[in-house]
């Protein structure tokens, strides 16, 4: 299947509202690809540009070898997955699965067959008669994806596909749309705000802000070694620690405190910022640095902890049944291989 080649991409809004500023961006054949990014940060944009429904104002799009970009939609041979599903309320489950194809003029015993396979493959047999009032969320949604696979598409666009199901639910969708795709070996792009959906879903991902990408990696290079203190301050299910701070030797004085490092990157007196997950604070009583606890947070199997070091917050996580109350002295060690130091001037990874 083609990968996704964008370049100079740019997208303009009337009243000079720039969603794409000039964006390059590959995603590999086959490759599972996430858009992650706060709310109107462009991501849906651009998925809505690759697919046709945005005309670029600049740049170009490429599906494999094809320039896609003064094409229809129809002509991109895409399937789209949205947020509402867009079924048809007045058709069955079969119809709707098989609307696509009657569109491209496929005969209607062909494309019968074809939504019965796409139905199988997503275990909606039992379901083909019924109507999408009569259908949970979850069936709802596999109805949509079975209409995204009887198109057999170069490429697949998800629209944050997931948001409308319940907790439960969206953990089994994700699980399944992985394997999906595993399955059918079809590019995707999805697009989504939710950073745990996509850590636990892509291959590669991008993270966007303000119609720009600020850094493209691995969910493992970007949770370790987030390149700005954007993506190090949304990366993560607890935020991390970005203290800002003074180069002094072996630490960085971050006022009445000295935060340890290992080696520094830059000379004394570089003004810093101090990067460091609560998963890597331990909290002990032998740690080099120490606080008064302000609050703790129930995170299911480990509690978060914030502490107040000489006016500096510090979060740390530690395990249940081990957590301290508010009000108590603790000290904290941070991990010190696992501190990263960004320039305060430009928020940029040294």
């Amino acid at each position: 299947m083609p990968g996704v080649t964008v370049a100079e991409l740019t997208k303009q809004f009337p009243g000079g509202v720039t969603a794409l500023d000039a964006l390059d961006l590959t995603i590999e054949d086959g490759e599972f690809f996430a858009l992650l990014g706060p709310s109107g940060c462009g991501k849906t944009t651009l998925l809505r540009t690759i697919a046709g429904l945005e005309a670029a104002t600049s740049g170009s799009i490429h599906i494999g070898q094809r320039d896609v970009t003064p094409l229809p939609p129809g002509e991109r041979n895409v399937a789209m997955v949205f947020q509402d599903y867009a079924l048809y309320p007045h058709m069955t489950v079969r119809d709707n699965i098989a609307y696509p194809l009657k569109i491209k003029r496929v005969g209607r015993t062909q494309r019968n067959a074809e939504a019965e396979s796409a139905g199988h493959n997503l275990s909606l047999d039992g379901l083909m008669d019924r109507r999408p009032a009569q259908l949970s969320g979850g069936q709802q949604q596999r109805v949509a994806l079975a209409r995204a696979i009887a198109t057999r598409p170069d490429l697949f666009l998800f629209d944050e596909p997931l948001s409308n199901l319940d907790a439960r639910l969206r953990l089994e969708a994700r699980t399944f749309l992985k394997q999906l795709q595993r399955e059918l070996g079809t590019t995707s792009i999805f697009v989504t705000h939710d950073q745990s959906e996509a850590l636990a879903l892509a291959d590669r991902m991008a993270v966007m802000e303000s119609g720009v990408i600020r850094q493209v990696g691995t969910p493992t290079e970007l949770f370790h070694r987030p390149a700005n203190v954007f993506v190090a301050g949304f990366i993560g299910s607890t935020p991390m620690n970005l203290i800002p701070g003074v180069v002094a030797g072996d630490g960085v004085d971050v006022g009445g405190s000295k935060l340890p490092l290992d080696v520094s990157p830059v000379d004394a007196g570089h003004d810093v910022i101090y990067g460091i997950r609560p998963e890597y604070v331990t909290v002990d009583g032998t740690g080099p640095i120490s606080g008064t606890v302000s609050i703790t947070e129930n995170l299911g199997t480990d509690f978060l902890v914030t502490v107040d070091v000489d006016g500096v917050t510090i979060k740390a996580t530690v395990q249940e049944g081990g957590e301290p109350q508010p009000g108590d002295i603790v000290s904290l060690a941070p991990t010190t291989r696992r501190v990263l130091l960004y320039d305060r001037e430009s928020g940029a990874l040294l």
